[in-house]
């Protein structure tokens, strides 16, 4: 699916964030929950990376130019980056407006249709994420995934606050209301590193996933049985679509034709291998028989110099 068809799950989530905000903000007014105003403010959070997410997902899509010729795929990480550092910066925000209440606990007000209200807003974004989450591994949109993870951790972080608005009213200790907001906070703190982890993961070109080796091994295996062999196999994941590059050693007996004819089918089965996602295939030949062959194994060939 191309990043242009991905947007419309993006406008979804700015639609579902903008809903949260304006629910979890009258739940907050009704009760004076310090929870429920840190659960508003992840749904700004949400807000700004989907909006960041539709900017990244626009210049995804760009077709290769001079000065980018691999594409722009890589921007859907910048998007999870951010997004993985807003979530930071708001988590530290809602333990500064938890602090205070730990010092000075406040009566809730209007509990009762406040969790209502809250609940209402929770459902939206555990429906949204869902969504999200499921079309982003189809598709293979770290942007989408990260969104809808993002989400998914907002309605645990929700439900959370729930049950201690709950406690406050059957209790009494008031206290639990910052104390809420704290573990919100350090649970957001943990969603926010993992984003940051997994975009620089894929900033530095991290390897394709085992399960995607094994269908590459699949297609070597069945052209091992012609005598033909491979090494050098190096593969990255950007964005959506995958690199894979490979030497291939075939019979020497084979003219320049045949090799090349055989080079495209062995590189037209590994992209119906991947057919869900966009895949480009680099292939180099070289002959069986050949010591130099050899050589190159690893990225960087063995210098000859001092030989």
């Amino acid at each position: 699916m191309a990043a242009s068809s991905l947007r419309k799950f993006v406008y979804l989530s700015i639609v579902a964030a903008l809903l949260t905000i304006t629910i979890k903000l009258i739940a907050y007014l009704l009760t004076n929950s310090v929870g429920l105003l840190s659960d508003a403010l992840e749904s700004c959070v949400n807000l700004i990376a989907a909006v960041v997410a539709l900017i990244m997902l626009r210049l995804a899509e760009k077709p290769p130019d001079q000065q980018h010729e691999f594409g722009h795929n890589k921007a859907e990480y910048f998007s999870s980056a951010v997004e993985g550092g807003l979530i930071v910066l708001a988590a530290f925000s809602i333990i500064w407006s938890a602090i205070p209440r730990l010092l000075h606990p406040q009566p809730l007000e209007n509990i009762g249709i406040g969790l209502l209200i809250a609940v209402g807003a929770s459902l939206i974004n555990l429906v949204v994420s869902i969504i999200l989450i499921k079309n982003g591994k189809k598709h293979h949109s770290i942007t989408l995934e990260a969104d809808g993870r993002h989400l998914r951790t907002d309605v645990l972080t929700s439900a959370g606050v729930l049950i201690a608005i709950a406690l406050v009213k059957l209790t009494g200790w008031l206290m639990l209301d910052g104390i809420v907001a704290i573990g919100v906070a350090l649970n957001i703190i943990w969603t926010g590193y993992q984003l940051l982890r997994r975009s620089a993961l894929g900033l530095l070109d991290t390897s394709l996933s085992q399960d995607d080796m094994a269908k590459i091994n699949k297609v070597f295996k069945k052209y091992e049985q012609q005598n033909i062999t491979f090494h050098s196999l190096m593969t990255r994941q950007s964005g959506q679509r995958k690199f894979i590059m490979m030497h291939v050693l075939m019979p020497g007996k084979l003219n320049i034709f045949q090799g090349h004819a055989l080079a495209e089918k062995i590189e037209e089965d590994i992209r119906m291998a991947f057919a869900d996602s966009p895949t480009t295939v680099f292939t180099h030949l070289e002959p069986v028989e050949g010591e130099s062959s050899m050589l190159d194994i690893n990225i960087d060939r063995p210098s000859n110099k001092g030989a």
